[in-house]
């Protein structure tokens, strides 16, 4: 009699995630996107969100909620119920950098489900004209003979250029020096103004200025060339394998979302992937289309944060923990 009640009173609780997995979605869908519009995560989020939307046959709802380098909107979801309706697509900054480097409401694999990821977009680095180095070998020839009087901008502490370039200093054995700005613009606008010699940025911002003479191109942290800039070697190519620096960008939705609403969101987003419109304007803004299960991205999300821990704790970046 005991275990027939438990049975009931388990069978009482599962049904209502039952109801919502069957039924899902039959609602309009809320996107949160942690960055201000305009901005890759955005124009990303946007394409994706669109197909999505016509496959489940339910509109997506942009919601922009910048701040914190995407941690605030991203704890938005972490902190909605889980019934699918509110999701993310947030970058790699907010899910596997920020939480080794400040403190953060969220656990990101705790408080977080992934869904899939969706891209992945090389940052390249690039040099001042003014700075007497056509190639890696060059950079770090000069770099060297010079330890400490060089620089490297990016969009602020702990952001991914930032890691970049400090993953840059360990991996080729150099002293260069931070140059922390409050976005990508500033720090390319001090880059053509030669107030700092070079930067890792994502693809998609530093292709027209490399594209117009205006910055040299050295390398793209990628392990094959990219489409939009096939003259640029990769990292791997001038003999930096382990230099891989791409900024990622994926769904996540709040833990305990029913596994089938997971899935659902997983195979609309794989389908939307696919289509051609979708490669092409996604191709456009330098990323590499992802698409993977839930469990995939949750083990890459681990590993990338595995990744840039030490990155901070090897190179002694200064953290809020």
């Amino acid at each position: 009699m005991k275990s027939l009640k438990v049975l009931t009173v388990a069978l009482a609780l599962l049904c209502p995630a039952l109801a919502v997995a069957q039924d899902f979605p039959n609602k309009p869908i809320r996107l949160i996107v942690p960055f201000p519009p305009g901005g890759p995560n955005d124009i990303i989020a946007r394409v994706v969100s669109k197909r999505m939307g016509e496959i489940l046959k339910q509109n997506i709802i942009i919601d922009n909620r910048g701040g914190q380098g995407g941690v605030l909107g991203t704890d938005v979801v972490a902190k909605s119920a889980p019934d699918g309706y509110t999701i993310a697509l947030t970058s790699a900054g907010a899910l596997a950098i920020s939480p080794s480097m400040e403190k953060v409401a969220y656990v990101t694999l705790t408080d977080l489900a992934p869904i899939t990821l969706v891209a992945k977009v090389p940052e390249m680095l690039v040099v001042a004209t003014s700075v007497p180095a056509k190639d890696m070998k060059e950079l770090v020839a000069l770099a060297k003979s010079q330890p400490g009087k060089m620089n490297f901008a990016s969009s602020g502490p702990g952001s991914m250029p930032h890691l970049a370039g400090e993953l840059f200093k360990l991996t080729a054995k150099i002293d260069i020096t931070h140059v922390p700005y409050r976005g990508a613009a500033p720090a390319v606008n001090d880059l053509l103004g030669q107030q700092v010699q070079m930067v890792f940025l994502d693809l998609p911002v530093l292709l027209p200025q490399v594209q117009a003479g205006k910055l040299r191109a050295i390398a793209v942290g990628a392990t094959q060339r990219v489409p939009s800039a096939p003259d640029v070697p990769t990292t791997v190519e001038v003999g930096m394998p382990d230099l891989q620096t791409e900024n990622w960008y994926g769904l996540v939705a709040p833990a305990k979302t029913p596994r089938d609403v997971i899935l659902a969101l997983n195979q609309a987003a794989i389908e939307a992937m696919k289509e051609k419109d979708v490669l092409s304007k996604l191709g456009e803004q330098g990323a590499i289309v992802g698409g993977d299960t839930p469990e995939h991205f949750r083990d890459f999300i681990d590993a990338e944060t595995k990744k840039w821990a030490k990155v901070i704790k090897d190179a002694g970046v200064q953290t809020e923990k």
